[in-house]
């Protein structure tokens, strides 16, 4: 089978290509872009500045499994939530002990971004606010579904996923967790997040910082929604 064509350019332009998805949200005081650092924030900016929204950083941290760290055995998201993906857990025998490990590193991570990106303004109140969750793509969606569980409990009136490319099968599971699902492209057959994209390189901390404060500043200058 031949190498699939790329969709995307790379993640801003793709986040362009989400923003047209999205537009019933325009304009509207009561929408929130929160994205999943690091990959979803170029794609998050340019949802947020097509929006007129404020613009958050979301903290999620995959956990791998031990050996095969690509392989997701759940995830953990600010608030302390932690989500287990069940299956890969009992399919590998995973102990409790192996995972609170972990989770464990993986909060180190977490609470150094948590600084970096968000050194002196708390997080965004999102009680009775429309919230747009986006990242890069969806594949298995496990980082993604501790982000839609922890967001819920803080309040929001709807939660929306949002992703430039996705799995057809997992965009049509999240329908059953998130109340709107937003997924611009679902190529068959899917293999990776990175195929659709011509430049999938790593998203620097520096960038994110960038993005958030420069969209920030745009949105202060012109009035905060």
């Amino acid at each position: 089978m031949g190498v699939p064509r790329h969709l995307f350019r790379d993640r801003r332009t793709a986040g362009a290509a989400l923003a047209s998805k999205l537009r019933q949200f325009a304009g509207r005081r009561d929408v929130v872009v929160l994205a999943l650092p690091r990959g979803g924030v170029p794609v998050g900016y340019e949802v947020a500045e097509a929006l007129g929204a404020p613009l958050d950083v979301f903290l999620v941290r995959k956990l791998g499994t031990p050996g095969h760290e690509e392989l997701a055995m759940g995830a953990i998201a600010s608030g302390g939530t932690r989500v287990l993906n069940d299956e890969v857990v009992g399919w590998l025998g995973i102990s409790d002990e192996v995972i609170d490990a972990a989770a464990a590193r993986a909060q180190v991570e977490l609470d150094r971004r948590e600084r970096l990106y968000r050194p002196d303004k708390p997080p965004l109140d999102l009680t009775g606010r429309i919230v747009v969750l986006v990242d890069d793509g969806l594949a298995t969606g496990s980082t993604m579904r501790a982000a839609v569980q922890a967001v819920r409990q803080r309040g929001p009136a709807h939660v929306v996923v949002a992703v430039p490319v996705a799995a057809a099968a997992t965009c049509h599971e999240f329908r059953t967790i998130a109340d709107e699902v937003v997924c611009a492209e679902t190529p068959e057959p899917f293999s990776a997040v990175g195929l659709w994209y011509e430049d999938f390189s790593q998203t620097s901390d520096e960038e994110v910082r960038a993005l958030l404060e420069e969209h920030a500043a745009r949105l202060e200058a012109g009035g905060s929604p």
